[in-house]
Parts: structure tokens; sequence; C-alpha cells
């Protein structure tokens, strides 16, 4: 789950108490190179306030226009940028990109309960998997644009009023992107001129840091800058503590035994133990490698953690390769971090690296596009 989203609501749950009128702009498709991807949004409200981005800065301000008029005109809007065109560059558009952006803009009715942003509300607070749909036609971006239209998740399907031949081949691309967990760019769905942005959304990642001391304390405060939901868990009451974790989520006091209830066990939950205490840390290691999480990242040396490692092992613990997989001990990338802060920056680097299925290194040695890149009608996303 991007922060941008997690703002976006919060900006709109503001708007619907205030009464004031409101447009979301999603950037839909992108053709060649754009700063921002598929899925990236912003919310503009009547007073010109803009929450989320579309570009690194060089679309805000003609898109803010254009979403004031969407809102006059209560009119779904399609708008391309093409940086390649000369009318574009003197109009004052310079994407610094070799591209095509293709701009949603959805005026929102906050009495409609499955506008767009309420369906990302309801993926936010559900924290749950899920997939929008949106539809849109790049044809005929003069004709009505359907907009987002459908929300799926393992447990529920929220639809708009679509047509039942449209609505079952939504429905299958939609379960479609669940699974793979990889975002697509479909064109002619079901055999109009309508394409569609399949989004998948995943939720925050849930960062749950075991020990309260001082090091703990900018890992935290990173994390919730980056939208992540953050759990601090000690056995010492006078360390977990609001006063020293003011954007704390969650503090949990206890031991091993009793926290082990509070952290959450799904793929998008990670967990970073910096107690330095080497007993709690023994007791807790494994009923955290009970559970398949991605990311236990252990603070301090490498012989700390194959100490533990072999006396769990002497103790009857029978602890498998896959498991050891997800152990990351030293915790964070080699940055050559030594303050807490730039151990916690290390350690998050790391966290994000892993989550998203990348290597950490260096992006100039990259061969690859950073994001995949396709004109075709499966242009992918991975992990949005």
């Amino acid at each position: 789950m991007k922060k941008e989203l997690t703002d976006i609501v919060a900006a709109y749950e503001q708007n619907v108490r205030t009464g004031t009128g409101m447009v979301l702009a999603t950037v839909v498709h992108v053709e060649g190179s754009s700063y921002r991807r598929p899925g990236a949004r912003m919310l503009v409200d009547e007073t010109g306030k803009i929450t989320g981005a579309i570009s690194g800065g060089c679309l805000e301000g003609d898109a803010l226009r254009k979403a004031l008029m969407a809102l006059h005109q209560q009119q779904n809007k399609l708008v391309s940028y093409n940086s390649m065109e000369e009318d574009d560059v003197a109009f004052g558009i310079q994407l610094g990109c070799n591209g095509i952006v293709h701009i949603l803009f959805e005026p929102i009715q906050p009495q409609n309960a499955n506008n767009p942003v309420a369906c990302l509300q309801q993926a936010i607070q559900e924290r749950k998997e899920a997939v929008l749909v949106t539809l849109f036609s790049l044809q005929a971006t003069h004709n009505q644009q359907p907009g987002t239209c459908y929300l799926l998740t393992k447990e529920n399907t929220v639809s708009s009023a679509l047509p039942t031949t449209l609505e079952t081949v939504v429905a299958a691309k939609a379960l479609q992107v669940l699974q793979t967990k990889t975002s697509l760019f479909a064109d002619n769905i079901n055999q109009q001129a309508l394409s569609a942005f399949i989004e998948f959304v995943s939720p925050a990642v849930a960062l749950h840091i075991i020990g309260a001391g001082n090091d703990a304390m900018p890992l935290a405060h990173m994390a919730k800058q980056l939208g992540w939901q953050v759990s601090v868990m000690d056995g010492r009451n006078h360390l977990a503590t609001t006063t020293r974790f003011p954007l704390a989520d969650h503090l949990v006091v206890g031991k091993p035994e009793q926290i082990i209830h509070d952290i959450s066990k799904d793929e998008w939950s990670v967990v970073v133990m910096m107690t330095h205490n080497y007993n709690y840390d023994l007791a807790l290691l494994p009923l955290l490698l009970q559970h398949s999480l991605r990311y236990i990242g252990m603070l301090g040396p490498k012989r700390r953690m194959e100490r533990l490692l072999n006396e769990l092992v002497q103790q009857g613990c029978t602890i498998t390769a896959a498991q050891q997989q997800h152990l990351y001990g030293p915790v964070g990338l080699d940055i050559g971090a030594e303050t807490s802060e730039e151990i916690a920056l290390s350690v998050l680097a790391e966290i994000k690296a892993v989550l998203s299925y990348r290597n950490g290194h260096s992006l100039r040695y990259r061969q690859e596009a950073i994001h995949p890149r396709s004109n075709s009608t499966t242009e992918a996303t991975e992990h949005s």
C-alpha cells in the first residue's frame, strides 16, 4: 500500500466532514517512460488543495485545472499528456520523460458508497489484498468514461452497475490479478472500445519492532513516514510508551509467549528484533519461526544469531533451510551505517527490497528498466 493512498483517504474523510467537493486523478496508462507509473493518484479539492502526486511536479499545475473543470462539470474526464508533442511542451508541460501519460479525473460523490476513494478506503481498513478496476476509453476520450467500477478482495466484491457480460470479463481479470499479485493493463475489454487498468493493491507493511530501546525510536519514526503500520513490543513497560513512540500504532508490553499473539502473520508483516536481550530473543525466535513471515531481522553481529540458532537446535528445535532464508542477521543493507538513524535507513531499505523481490543493488548497475514497460495488452507493475 502506497503512503499516498492512506493520505488520500484521510483527505477524503476530512472533505466529507466539511462538505468540500473533490476529484480523484489517477494515472491509468503509460506508454513509454514516465516519472510515475499507473496507479499514481492525487486528490484535488475545490479549494485547490492537492494530496498525492501523479508526476514529479510537471503535470500537477495543469492537472489541477483539469480536475476543477471535471468537478464543475461533474463528469469523468480522460486527459493524455504527450512529452513528444510540441503543443504539450509549448504549453509548459515538461514531463522530463519520453512517453505518454493518460490520467483519469473522477469527481467524487460521497453519497455514493462505492465511489473510487470509498473503495480505496475499504481496502485500507480491511488490510486485505485487493484489486481495483478502472475502465476508460483511449479511442473516444470525449465520451463518458466509466471510471473506477470494481473492487475485489478474497472475501468481498463491490461492483458498480456494469452490463452483465462486461462484469463477467472484469471479474475474471480481477481474479487473475488477485492471484498473480501483478497489476495489468488490458485493451478492448469485451470487444468494446474500453481499456482497463486492473490494479493490485497490497496492504500496508506491518512492522513489528521487538525492543523499545533508543535505537528503535528512529526506526519506528521513519517507518511511519513510509506509511507502514508500526508496533513496538518489549518486556519493559517504562520503555514501550507513547512518550517515546508517539507515532506507533500499537504498543505491547509482555513476555515472548504473550506478544506473539499481537504479531500479524501475513506476508506483508515483518519483524525486527532489537531487544539487546539474548534470553528474550531465544524465547521469541522459535515462536516466530512457526509462522511464514517473509522477513525476520535480528540486530547484532552474525555470531550472535548463529549462537541463537545453535542453542535452539540443542534444545530440540528443527530449523529448516526455508526458515533460515527468512532470517536476516546482521539486519540491514551494507551502506556503512553507524548511527541509529543510519541503521534504521539500512533496515527499512532491506525490508523494502525483500518485499519487492529486489536485491538492493545500486540502480546504476541495473540493465533492465526500473519498472516493467509495455504497450501491449498486459502492461505489468508488480506489487503496487
